[in-house]
């Protein structure tokens, strides 16, 4: 089977599974439910802005992303395993990479749909609320979104790094514990360029180039405020997250590649 048709296959089947998990339903539902709220609440508070909606949906969706990223990511190869499906599909003429390559597609897939729907949910509150500041507002909104769903790749990306040595409940708590210092990255980097000692220091900021910056990915500020979000960004951040999911995926590939499935 070509590399192509294979991951192909795996990644239909992963979309699959995902959406028949109830606990996606679940979460799409409360992502929905909580900008409906956001929704309600701005017509019972006097002097609501564009602002607090826009940023209160966007952490919403990043939240409820961030919990189907980490939370099914980190199952794909495990419950293979433990299903014992993992074998017959790797008796066939697929490699173990191709396996995993699979599932990221399949996964980044649901959750751009998710996300889609949430990003409709999202516009159709503010089109009910505030109808003026939509289309004011439309293409910083979309690039935040975009912005969400790169960094939920790269945390998807780390799932699956992690699910491929680690117990999913070990994986789940390094995925998480990633996602949070990440998202503190330029902390890291300014302490340590601020440090006055010099291995302490040049180690601070070492570690920051390595770790995922998903601080760089977070514009509900900039969105919220309709200012626009240039191309330049947008590249350089679908650049930063190629890259990041191609090592993180490669790293996963050689480490699955070797692992003992007996």
């Amino acid at each position: 089977m070509p590399a192509a048709g294979a991951i192909l296959s795996v990644s239909r089947n992963a979309y699959r599974e995902a959406i028949r998990d109830r606990i996606l339903f679940s979460l799409l539902f409360f992502a929905v439910l909580m900008v409906g709220a956001a929704v309600l609440f701005s017509q019972m508070s006097f002097g609501i802005s564009a602002d607090s909606l826009i940023n209160f949906s966007l952490a919403a969706i990043t939240l409820l992303g961030v919990i189907i990223a980490v939370f099914l990511g980190n199952q794909l190869v495990s419950k293979e395993i433990e299903r014992r499906t993992l074998y017959t599909l790797l008796a066939h003429p697929v490699r173990r990479t191709h396996f995993l390559l699979g599932k990221f597609a399949g996964l980044v897939w649901t959750l751009v749909v998710n996300c889609g729907l949430m990003g409709v949910a999202l516009f159709l509150a503010l089109l009910y609320v505030l109808p003026a500041h939509v289309a004011a507002g439309e293409w910083s909104l979309l690039a935040a979104l975009y912005f969400i769903l790169l960094a939920l790749a790269v945390l998807t990306a780390i799932a699956l790094l992690f699910s491929c040595f680690a117990s999913p409940v070990l994986a789940a708590v390094f995925t998480l514990a990633l996602f949070v210092i990440g998202n503190f990255d330029d902390n890291l980097r300014a302490l340590g360029e601020s440090s006055r000692q010099w291995l302490g220091g040049h180690l601070a900021i070492w570690i920051s180039y390595v770790l995922p910056n998903f601080g760089d990915f977070n514009v509900a500020t900039a969105a919220s405020h309709f200012m626009p979000i240039g191309w330049r960004l947008i590249g350089l951040n679908t650049l930063y997250a190629l890259v990041y999911c191609g090592v993180a995926l490669a790293i996963a590939g050689a480490i699955f590649e070797n692992k003992d499935l007996k």
